[in-house]
């Protein structure tokens, strides 16, 4: 399949509607790490069973990371979760730093830390443009 990457995050969007129905920030917030904290293991396993380091078919850090992209600007409108999708897509394929550098590291973090990282780079754009542009 092209672009499993992109695929794959597809399936946040339903993730971060689910989001949006938890009852407060600590909920949010315990979901959010505990989705991450199981893709290491998850990510890490299918590596090892596929023996490839970042394999296409896995996309658990994909999905899982969409929803930390609105973790400062509620995606309050269709427009502004389509730009965060972008957004996040964009920093996750340009794998700026130290995203490149973070898929270094061994298992199922190197597949998991440069998505978050990416989601965060565009989490603070969104909110820039969100805050700052008028």
């Amino acid at each position: 399949m092209p672009a499993p990457g992109t695929f794959g995050a597809l399936w946040g969007l339903p993730l971060l509607w689910i989001y949006g129905m938890l009852p407060g920030d600590l909920w949010w917030w315990t979901v959010a790490i505990a989705m991450l904290a199981v893709g290491v293991p998850v990510c890490g396993r299918a590596a090892r069973d596929l023996q490839r380091k970042d394999p296409g078919p896995v996309v658990w850090d994909e999905f899982a990371t969409v929803p930390l992209v609105f973790a400062f600007v509620a995606p309050s409108s269709p427009w502004l979760v389509l730009l965060g999708f972008a957004l996040h897509r964009v920093f996750d394929i340009s794998k700026p730093w130290p995203c490149r550098q973070l898929e270094s590291q061994p298992g199922g973090w190197g597949i998991m830390l440069d998505d978050v990282v990416a989601a965060f780079y565009a989490a603070a754009v969104l909110w820039a443009i969100r805050h700052l542009g008028g």
